[in-house]
């Protein structure tokens, strides 16, 4: 049984934010997604900030992924079925293809919007509304049960990728409070910034040469512009009632 510090089921923007930042802070995360983010429906993102003529919301998945990957996290494109509390302590998953518990985490993270059968097994507290089902979370994403949290949709929050995002980023903030991660904030600054002051640099905090500076700067050009060179080759999922079999 493969073990992690966190395991995040969902890779829609919610889960992939927090992945991002649980993976940067040196935790050991997993993502398990069947690539059926809600955001892929959509014909061009116009309401996400950066993007002053709107983004290719399939682009804008990819970029996020290789960000999470880059960070460290383990990437897993495979449906979770079941979840369960171990009996030394955080959960267990069973993936689809499996017909054992495969992967164990301190801390479980759901961000599948829409989908929570997978934490039947789980004293969690639940509510419907609209004849949907969410997670009872808290701001954070702090739900009943200890090292469960929900993020995104699933944990009520506006259908709005960018709503998603913070919350996901909110949520793995609550994740490293809880694993006592320390963590002030997750920043680069200029060399010098605190310790010219008399001041010793904040847990998450980096101080970068001018040298360091420029060269991270001329490789998010270089990554964007590959990135934005051509059309995205996918075209936008259409709604579940409309698709056909092949």
């Amino acid at each position: 049984m493969t073990k992690y510090d966190v395991a995040i089921v969902g890779g829609g923007i919610a889960g992939r934010t927090a992945a991002m930042f649980t993976a940067r802070a040196g935790l050991d995360t997993a993502v398990f997604d069947t690539d059926e983010s809600i955001l892929r429906r959509n014909a061009h993102l116009e309401n996400f900030p950066g993007f002053p003529a709107g983004v290719n919301p399939r682009l804008l998945l990819d970029l996020q992924r290789e960000q999470t990957e880059r960070a460290g996290s383990d990437w897993f494109e495979r449906k979770v079925v079941d979840v369960d509390q171990h009996p030394d302590g955080g959960f267990v998953l069973q993936p689809a293809d499996e017909d054992n518990w495969a992967y164990r985490c301190d801390r479980l993270v759901a961000a599948t919007a829409g989908q929570l059968d997978y934490l039947d097994e789980l004293p969690v507290d639940t509510y419907t509304e609209d004849g949907s089902r969410f997670v009872d979370a808290t701001a954070a994403g702090r739900t009943s049960v200890d090292g469960l949290y929900a993020a995104g949709r699933l944990a009520g929050k506006p259908l709005q990728a960018v709503v998603s995002a913070g919350h996901g980023g909110e949520v793995a903030v609550a994740v490293l409070e809880d694993a006592e991660v320390p963590f002030a904030f997750d920043w680069s600054v200029p060399e010098g910034y605190f310790t010219d002051r008399g001041h010793d640099v904040p847990p998450g905090v980096e101080e970068v040469s001018e040298e360091t500076r420029l060269e991270r700067e001329r490789r998010s050009i270089e990554l964007m512009r590959e990135s934005f060179a051509d059309a995205h080759p996918e075209d936008p999922d259409p709604h579940p009632e409309l698709r056909t079999d092949d």
